[in-house]
């Protein structure tokens, strides 16, 4: 029996295509599933001009997919209306209050309060100071604020906006959203882990050998050259995603499931992070930038449009990361991420050690792995040593699975729904916190200095291959390799 939500959200962007491909199917997923019942209110803004009856049309266009009964969407809908505004403009911040104070007086809610900033990070720490100068933030119940990435450029700019949006937000009140998140396998690990005796004692230096987070996809720049020379995949999936998801990994067991709890563990990881010199960056880190492949459609990245003829930026990384715990003393944390690979897969491949029992046999137990395939098809993958059928003891590896079923599939929620969710509820759990931002940007900004002054090889790697050879090499130089081979 689920219980009701009473929340005013107001968009900010309201009108650009996140908010149509997925804000508002994720509140009407709420409202279907009795979260959201008479005690709601979503305001919309942005630049367009829109009265309401065109907004409420906006709205009715982004959920046709999902609407089963068209007077449950209309009940819906009438909970929607919008202002348009200029957010660098402090005086037309009182036609928003007005807005926002008329839905919460005819929904009868009082106070609880979310802003959702699905705008340019620039306009991030304008809004937030407008909205406690102009007195938007509600004096009963609560005030939060939902951010998307990205958290700044660097650790400068990220401590830049933190300190304009603690001017008005306390930080248990920022939400700073990472989809990544908000998948339904992210959140999986937290269950393996410490919901199995099993595998929760040997999350460890003394069973696990390596542990790998992959990001793969096929696809090249594709039109996005403007933004992802600037970035590269350093800066686009490691400094974020890639990070928060080795914050599950690699954090201590919280003392209780709660989202402060959870937090202080992940940043007890966080912060014992080794952060790299030049010479360590050289060592433990690869970047490459994908060159021409069999097919004629993969043009090498240079020759991609608008991609600079000399540009040295990075579209594949592979890294290791250190962790100065005794949990993880000598493990380490390889990850990779990169464009115009051999197959678009994210996924977790914990490899533990291999068993030091002889058989006397000519095939000894391998290593054992646990795999979490996180997209494009959530998976569970268990290789185990097992005997093979031959007269000889000789061992084989064994695969045990399971695969996220259809009807799984379709009542999982979607990220941004899960995520709308839990700020509603007050959970920060899959929300990353200001330490855990704060330590991915020095990590990757040490990386960075030395890309920015070339003090690196730049690889290059045949399109549609899982990235350069210097990155097998890296974890080869443990004795590792990777186990996802595309």
């Amino acid at each position: 029996m689920v219980s009701e939500i009473k929340t005013l959200v107001t968009f900010f962007g309201g009108t650009g295509d996140l908010a149509k491909r997925k804000l508002y199917p994720s509140v009407f997923n709420l409202y279907k599933k009795g979260y959201l019942q008479k005690h709601f209110a979503i305001v919309g803004t942005a630049r367009q001009v829109l009265n309401d009856d065109e907004f409420k049309q906006l709205v009715r266009d982004s959920i046709k997919d999902f609407t089963d009964d068209q007077a449950q969407a209309e009940a819906f809908i009438e909970h929607f209306s919008y202002r348009a505004h200029d957010v660098t403009d402090a005086a037309s911040y009182a036609v928003l209050k007005e807005a926002i104070e008329e839905a919460a007086d005819k929904f009868d809610i009082d106070g609880n309060r979310i802003f959702y900033m699905s705008v340019a990070p620039r306009f991030f720490g304008t809004i937030a100071k407008y909205l406690k100068s102009e007195g938007l933030l509600a004096d009963t119940g609560y005030n939060r604020l939902m951010i998307e990435k990205p958290f700044g450029t660097s650790y400068d700019t990220a401590a830049e906006l933190q300190n304009d949006l603690e001017n008005a937000f306390d930080d248990n009140q920022l939400f700073r959203i990472d989809h990544y998140l908000g998948k339904e396998m992210v959140q999986n690990i937290a269950a393996l882990r410490f919901g199995n005796p099993i595998f929760d004692a040997a999350w460890n230096k003394d069973y696990i050998k390596n542990v790998q987070v992959t990001l793969s996809e096929v696809l090249g720049v594709e039109e996005r050259a403007g933004y992802y020379d600037t970035a590269g995949a350093l800066l686009d999936m490691i400094q974020n995603h890639t990070m928060q998801i080795v914050g599950w990994l690699a954090m201590e067991k919280p003392e209780s499931f709660t989202d402060k709890d959870i937090r202080a563990a992940k940043n007890a990881a966080f912060n014992a992070l080794k952060i790299y010199d030049e010479a360590e960056v050289n060592k433990y880190f690869v970047r490459a930038q994908y060159g021409a492949g069999d097919s004629a459609d993969f043009k090498p990245y240079l020759e991609e449009l608008d991609v600079p003829a000399d540009s040295k930026n990075n579209t594949f990384i592979a890294g290791e990361l250190q962790f100065d715990l005794p949990r993880w003393e000598g493990v380490p944390f390889y990850v990779r991420s990169g464009k115009r690979l051999a197959a678009k897969q994210t996924r977790v491949d914990i490899v533990f050690k291999a068993g030091t029992f002889n058989f006397g046999s000519e095939q000894e137990a391998q290593e054992a792995v646990l795999s979490i395939i996180i997209d494009p098809k959530g998976a569970i993958e268990l290789k185990l040593n097992a005997k093979s059928v031959e007269d000889a003891f000789n061992t084989r590896t064994i695969d045990l699975g399971w695969t996220v079923s259809d009807e799984d599939k379709k009542n999982t929620p979607e990220p941004y729904e899960r995520m709308i969710h839990d700020t509603m509820n007050g959970d920060g759990s899959n929300f990353a916190d200001w330490n855990g931002v704060s330590i991915a940007w020095k990590f990757v900004d040490a990386i960075s200095a030395v890309y920015t002054a070339d003090k690196a090889p730049l690889e290059t790697y045949k399109s549609g291959s899982m990235g350069p050879e210097a990155s097998d090499k890296l974890l080869a130089a443990n004795g590792d390799a990777w186990v996802f081979k595309g």
